[in-house]
């Protein structure tokens, strides 16, 4: 194992100080070149295995934890789980086990990783240099969350209502921290919930297994996104990860579809929430609620704003409970949230505005009035 001390960098801020953690020699280097290359960045130690650094941590006090799965002794998922339930931190798992199956990949976000990402290769046309600059990227957002730890999943007792209004729809977008968040707030929606769109910012190939682990947690049916699919109560539909954006259209006789639409990342994201929040928009012409929860940079804020401008029910995830603030924060400065709510409150805020079957739209705020 090897510590250094991180000093001020010449703009006088302390840098992100990182702990890599990884069984390979190779590796280990790689990523201390690569991570000290980036600007603000400092290696503060390194660590070919898990013995010893939960007392390694408490000496160098680093701001984020970079973590391999595959380590001599004890495996790197089992040493995530034990650490955060004792001593939550940032941590950024990189791992060639996420790269071969997306269980591990879902494991280590509930477990409470701020992010995942493939270990780098080497040789010709690795892409060493861009996927670089992804894990300095990761880093840097990774020092401004909230660590937390296992999430207890909330269930929603029965409130006696008989019914939903047939064509209200609701809406989440989310991201950073997203996996544990949704782990603890969809066992709270009931069997009969309006159906639920979901856009959850994650690569290509994962979405369908994250949506099965899902469904073994619901008492509502959860699925991976289909084009064309028709909505049905008690059901959460999951934009599939990476190639297309999920929307929502109206069709001949007057039923909800989904949408998946072929285009460019939008708010630097694809499937982006603000694709799905204007489509809701569009399409329910106010028949409709949504969250937007934790998550880096801005995705969403616009949609849900068009949302509350077309009559529907807005809200946000608090700071507090928010593993980042980012998104939340962006909607609220330009007045797209009615309210922020805690994580627990999420779902009783979102069923709670939904009107009774045959029942008429409950009062609503609008932009121009206080929140």
């Amino acid at each position: 194992m090897r510590t250094v001390d991180a000093l001020h960098d010449g703009s006088g801020l302390r840098p992100v100080r990182v702990l890599v953690v990884d069984d390979s020699a190779m590796i280990r280097r790689v990523l201390t070149m690569g991570l000290e290359s980036g600007c603000g960045i400092t290696v503060v130690g390194e660590a070919s295995h898990a013995a010893g650094l939960p007392e390694m941590i408490e000496r160098l006090r680093p701001d984020v934890l970079t973590l391999d799965l595959e380590m001599p002794r004890l495996d790197g998922l089992t040493f995530l789980r034990e650490m955060m339930k004792r001593r939550p931190m940032p941590v950024v798992v990189i791992s060639s086990r996420t790269g071969r199956g997306e269980r591990d990949t879902i494991r280590a976000l509930e477990a409470g990783a701020v992010a995942v990402i493939p270990k780098p290769t080497m040789g010709v046309g690795s892409g060493l240099g861009t996927i670089m600059g992804q894990i300095c990227d990761l880093v840097r957002g990774a020092a401004g969350a909230r660590a937390a730890g296992p999430g207890r999943v909330l269930h929603r007792p029965s409130d006696g209502r008989q019914g939903f209004r047939a064509d209200w729809v609701l809406g989440i977008g989310i991201s950073t921290g997203g996996v544990q968040a949704l782990g603890q707030i969809l066992p709270a929606f009931p069997v009969n919930s309006p159906p639920l769109l979901i856009t959850q910012h994650m690569p290509a190939g994962y979405t369908r297994s994250f949506a099965q682990r899902l469904d073994g947690l619901c008492r509502l049916r959860v699925r991976e996104a289909a084009d064309g699919e028709l909505l049905v109560p008690g059901t959460a539909y999951v934009a599939p990860g990476g190639e297309r954006h999920m929307g929502l259209r109206r069709d001949a006789s007057g039923r909800y579809r989904i949408r998946l639409i072929e285009g460019p990342p939008v708010s630097f994201s694809r499937p982006s929430v603000d694709v799905l929040f204007g489509q809701i928009a569009e399409a329910t012409q106010g028949s409709a609620s949504a969250v937007l929860m934790t998550g880096m940079g801005r995705d969403g804020a616009a949609g849900l704003l068009e949302i509350r401008r077309s009559g529907g029910r807005t809200f946000t995830q608090d700071e507090a409970s928010c593993v980042v603030f980012g998104m939340p924060f962006a909607a609220q400065q330009i007045g797209a949230s009615e309210r922020a709510v805690a994580l627990a409150q999420i779902p009783g805020s979102l069923l709670d505005s939904v009107p009774p079957a045959g029942g008429a739209c409950p009062a609503r705020h609008t932009p121009n009035q206080e929140i």
